[in-house]
C-alpha cells in the first residue's frame, strides 16, 4: 500500500457495522432456509460449532451457489449499514487510518458491495471464500481468506506487520463470541477494544478470559435482552470518530 497508515481499525461486519447477518443474501434467494441459517449463525458466533462446520452445513443445504446477479438483486433490495458507518470509513481514510473489515461473511458479498458502490471501498478485507467471484477493479487492494474466527487474528497481524503499525494504535471492533479470539489477542497486544452492539456471547467470553472491553458502543445486549433493531439504527457510528482520534493521538509512534 502506498499510503503510510498511522493506525488501524479492524472490525467485524454483521451486527457490528450493519444490522444484517452473513447469510441474509442466501435467505433472500432461498427463504425456506431462513430458520436453519439463523441457527447456524448463532451456533458459531456463540462458539458452539466451528465456522468450518457451519460452512459445511450451508454448502450441503444449498442446491447451487449464489450467482453475482442474485447477489446484486439482494443488495439493491436490502443492503444497509448502521447510521454513519460509510461516513466513519471515509473519515478514517481522511486521517490515514486503515479501516479493515474482518468478518466471517463472504468475500463475494463484499466484492459486489464495492462493485455496486454501496460502501466506500476499503483497502483490506478479511472474509470467508465460500463465495468468491472473479477479481474486479472494484475489489479492495488486499483480500485475506478467513476460514475460522481465529483467522481474524492472523489476518489483522499480517496487515499490521506489513504496515508497521504500533500496538497502541490498533482498534478492534466486534459484537459476539466469534470476536472473542480477536479480542483476546488485542487485549494481550495492548489494542483498544470496542464492543459494538455487544452480545452476551462476547461479554461471557471476555469475562472468562479476563478481557477488558475498553468501550461499549450502541445497544448493549450483554444481559441477553431482546434485540431492538430500531434502537440500533438510531446509533450514529460517526460518534466513534472522537474516540478513535483520541486513541490514535494520545499514543506514541509514527
Amino acid at each position: 500500500m502506498s499510503i503510510r497508515y498511522k493506525a488501524i481499525v479492524s472490525s467485524d461486519w454483521n451486527e457490528c457495522l450493519a444490522p444484517c447477518g452473513p447469510f441474509d443474501f442466501i435467505t433472500y434467494n432461498f427463504p425456506q432456509f431462513e430458520t436453519k441459517l439463523f441457527n447456524i449463525f448463532r451456533q458459531y458466533t456463540g462458539n458452539r460449532i466451528s465456522l468450518a462446520v457451519a460452512v459445511r452445513q450451508i454448502e450441503q443445504m444449498l442446491p447451487h451457489t449464489i450467482k453475482a446477479e442474485q447477489m446484486d438483486a439482494y443488495l439493491a433490495k436490502a443492503f444497509t449499514t448502521y447510521t454513519g458507518v460509510p461516513d466513519l470509513i471515509e473519515w478514517c481514510s481522511s486521517k490515514d487510518i486503515l479501516f479493515m473489515i474482518n468478518t466471517t461473511g463472504m468475500i463475494g458479498y463484499f466484492q459486489r458491495v464495492f462493485a455496486g458502490g454501496f460502501l466506500p471501498r476499503v483497502p483490506v478485507i478479511s472474509a470467508h471464500p465460500m463465495l468468491r467471484y472473479p477479481a474486479s477493479s472494484s475489489d479492495p487492494g488486499s483480500i485475506y481468506e478467513l476460514f475460522e474466527t481465529r483467522d481474524k487474528v492472523k489476518n489483522s497481524q499480517a496487515v499490521i506487520r506489513s504496515l508497521g503499525i504500533p500496538s497502541a494504535k490498533i482498534i478492534l471492533m466486534g459484537d459476539s463470541g466469534g470476536d472473542g479470539p480477536h479480542f483476546a489477542w488485542g487485549s494481550q497486544s495492548g489494542a483498544y477494544l470496542i464492543g459494538n452492539m455487544t452480545k452476551s456471547s462476547l461479554d461471557a467470553c471476555c469475562r472468562k478470559e479476563n478481557i477488558k472491553i475498553d468501550m461499549r458502543f450502541g445497544v448493549d445486549y450483554s444481559m441477553d435482552v431482546a434485540r431492538d433493531i430500531q434502537k440500533e439504527m438510531r446509533v450514529n457510528f460517526m460518534d466513534l470518530a472522537a474516540t478513535i482520534d483520541e486513541v490514535v493521538s494520545k499514543n506514541p509512534g509514527p
